[in-house]
């Protein structure tokens, strides 16, 4: 099985590890048929997980290979990546400025992004969303990359990344779906929006692998954005969503599991 993987094209790689990706999310939201309440202290941990696993990916799966690459190509190594990082920060700024969203959370809390009179379960849903546009973005670029040659990049770390990014989605699926049943929706639509929130991962896979096949020079820029996008999830959405007064350890005990088997991961498979 895995050797027809290996013989598939790089775009069709990434669109298949999207969609696994993608239907994780929908397995973490199906959990929210098996919670009752609205207690978030449940989602702490878990999303601290995702936070320490997105960090580590996002350093060895993403910043390793783009500064060796820029290293290799003569250039200050440097300077690719920090720009590209910089840009994939800023333009998930620019995104979160402009898309209505609402992080989960209490139901008096003030929707982000331009004025809407979207429902609160449409703005949780494109918040959520947000978040997977990145990573999507991430699993492409690193088939892309192990299809271009690179030493630095190669399938194994491709799928070490996207084993780990699946990994983080269980609990972005919670994240979507727990809240809305709190509010009174029924499983099976709380699990349908809370999936709904990763569709656009094996979108964001493709996007990224016909990128950097088709523009090779600009490698080393294009991981360092997906890493740059990738931490100002982790920063601005993740980390705040899994701390809450004295309860914040659980998420900081997230984070610190999280990053450590994704390190683990990528030291043994990467």
């Amino acid at each position: 099985m895995l050797a027809s993987f290996l013989a598939l094209d790089p775009i069709l790689q990434a669109l298949l590890a999207g969609i696994f990706t993608w239907g994780l999310t929908a397995l973490g939201a199906l959990t929210s048929l098996l919670l009752r309440g609205g207690d978030r202290r449940r989602l702490f941990a878990p999303l601290g997980f995702a936070a320490g696993v997105m960090i580590a990916a996002l350093v060895w799966s993403l910043l390793d290979p783009a500064l060796a690459i820029a290293k290799a190509s003569g250039s200050p190594a440097w300077l690719p990546v920090a720009l590209g990082f910089l840009v994939g920060a800023g333009f998930l700024r620019l995104v979160d400025f402009v898309l209505p969203h609402l992080h989960p959370g209490p139901a008096t809390e003030t929707p982000e992004g331009v004025k809407t009179s979207w429902h609160r379960s449409a703005l949780l849903i494109l918040a959520m969303t947000l978040h997977n546009i990145p990573e999507g973005l991430a699993l492409g670029v690193a088939f892309g990359a192990a299809a271009a040659g690179e030493a630095s990049a190669t399938v194994a770390g491709a799928l070490t990344l996207t084993l780990g990014l699946g990994l983080q989605n269980l609990p972005e699926g919670m994240a979507v779906a727990v809240p809305l049943r709190a509010e009174g929706m029924r499983g099976g639509r709380a699990l349908w929006y809370g999936q709904l929130s990763a569709v656009v991962e094996p979108l964001a896979a493709v996007v990224g692998a016909a990128f950097v096949l088709a523009i090779h020079d600009l490698l080393p820029y294009a991981l360092a954005f997906a890493a740059g996008a990738m931490l100002y999830v982790v920063v601005e959405e993740l980390i705040p969503e899994s701390r809450d007064g004295s309860h914040g350890h659980l998420g900081t005990l997230g984070v610190i599991l999280g990053f450590t088997l994704m390190m683990v991961l990528d030291a043994s498979f990467g």
